[in-house]
């Protein structure tokens, strides 16, 4: 076998064996042959050097490492950090569900989100997981009630919204006196004396997440300085908290953006941390892009391409159900062909999905020589896709396969249109 080209800028993962784009030692023109496009396929190795630079920086301290599953929550992923030591932040009762199904700890189960039922409180208690992550008042008035109609004292932390700028998307900005999560920083203190004083609660922590995709050490800084003094400020109220819970967010590499290292960014929040005198209390993060965005590749087959007045259209197999980010956020993802042609035929085209929706688009105006029957890779595709894939058009979701070494594992077969019916009644 050839040695491999230079690696692709920001994936380390990826290289050309030959003239063919491989994922770690797997040829990903081999697992089209044999799964079928669109198709998912994962780096194990990206992974885990992703969650290598997070344990690097929290070395030697109190920490807890929480994958935020929300962002892939496919079974085999879980897996891989469950084996690894993790624990998991899940925001409804599926994804408890899931990761209690891939051996996850329960005490290293953290539940986020707005919007928690009574089913899904009690469900988490009875599970006993680590803490819950409240965020509003009204959720420790409806959890109080849930824990002590179930003889249980909920162990609670409370999100604050510090109405820091993430510099980040609208959509996926979280830390904004505008946004829908976490309570005012001004009512902090209040919420928290509140919750001290119900029977079903234990305050056992604080919480803060500012929202996702951020690549800028600053906004991380402002929320910590505005957390730290809370936690002196509830703490002198009688109130102790054991552990501070500092969310997640890092972004990742789609197009030359330049997010910190994990560990060069926590190297500077620990530093102000120490500096603060809390360097000896526990520590929780709840990553989720970081560790998957760059491990996960989707292949897709050009269909057809079409000429047109003001632009050409490459349309391809996989579309916004299936990698919704671009119709969601106008997000850029980089495009490869699979084995790369020498000739002087490349053009410029919107490479689009056929879905029947002028959103459903995957790349715009991208360089490419391709036919019909040719392969693309859309990179950057671990995060943020197949979790939140639909089957909208009555299309089936794809297949998953985790690559490790020169070995490749089917994680999840395609979906059939009997699975997709199953459960549907036609009626009279």
């Amino acid at each position: 076998m050839s040695e491999p080209n230079p690696r692709l800028p920001g994936q380390p993962h990826i290289a050309r064996l030959g003239d063919t784009l491989h994922v770690e030692q797997v040829s990903l023109q081999t697992l089209a042959r044999e799964h079928g496009t669109p198709l998912f396929v994962y780096s194990k190795q990206w992974m885990l050097d992703a969650l290598a630079a997070y344990q690097r920086g929290f070395e030697g301290r109190n920490a807890l490492i929480c994958y935020a599953m929300k962002a892939n929550s496919s079974l085999g992923i879980l897996r891989v950090f469950a084996q690894a030591g993790c624990g998991f932040d899940i925001v409804s009762g599926g994804e408890l569900a899931r990761v209690l199904a891939v051996g996850a700890e329960p005490a290293k189960i953290i539940f986020s989100g707005v919007g928690k039922t009574r089913a899904e409180m009690r469900q988490a208690l009875d599970a006993d997981i680590g803490c819950f992550n409240v965020e509003s008042e009204e959720e420790l008035d409806v959890l109080n009630e849930v824990a002590v109609a179930a003889g249980r004292r909920a162990p609670v932390s409370i999100r604050i919204n510090p109405n820091v700028d993430p510099k980040t998307h609208p959509y996926i900005s979280t830390g904004l006196k505008g946004n829908k999560f976490g309570i005012a920083h001004d009512r902090a203190l209040h919420a928290y004396q509140h919750a001290a004083s119900l029977p079903g609660l234990k305050v056992v922590g604080i919480d803060c997440h500012i929202g996702s995709q951020i690549t800028e050490a600053s906004p991380y800084l402002d929320a910590l300085e505005r957390v730290l003094d809370l936690v002196q400020a509830i703490e002198e109220a009688g109130i102790p908290l054991h552990h501070i819970d500092f969310g997640g967010g890092l972004g990742i590499d789609y197009n030359g953006d330049t997010p910190p290292a994990a560990d060069d960014l926590w190297q500077q929040l620990l530093a102000r941390i120490d500096a603060r005198g809390f360097g000896q209390r526990k520590l929780i993060i709840e990553p989720g892009r970081s560790l998957v965005g760059n491990a996960g590749v989707c292949v897709t087959e050009v269909l057809y391409t079409k000429p047109g007045e003001d632009k050409n259209f490459c349309i391809v197999d996989a579309a916004m159900n299936d990698l919704p980010r671009p119709a969601m956020y106008q997000a850029y993802h980089r495009i490869e062909q699979l084995s790369a042609r020498h000739g002087d035929a490349a053009k410029t085209y919107d490479v689009v999905g056929p879905v029947c929706e002028s959103g459903d688009w995957i790349g715009r105006d991208r360089v490419l020589d391709v036919r019909a029957g040719d392969l693309l890779a859309v990179l950057s595709a671990g995060a943020y896709c197949m979790s939140m894939a639909s089957n909208y058009n009555t299309r089936n979701r794809a297949a998953e396969v985790l690559v490790s070494g020169s070995s490749a594992t089917l994680i999840r077969r395609r979906e059939t249109l009997e699975d997709q019916m199953r459960n549907e009644l036609a009626g009279d």
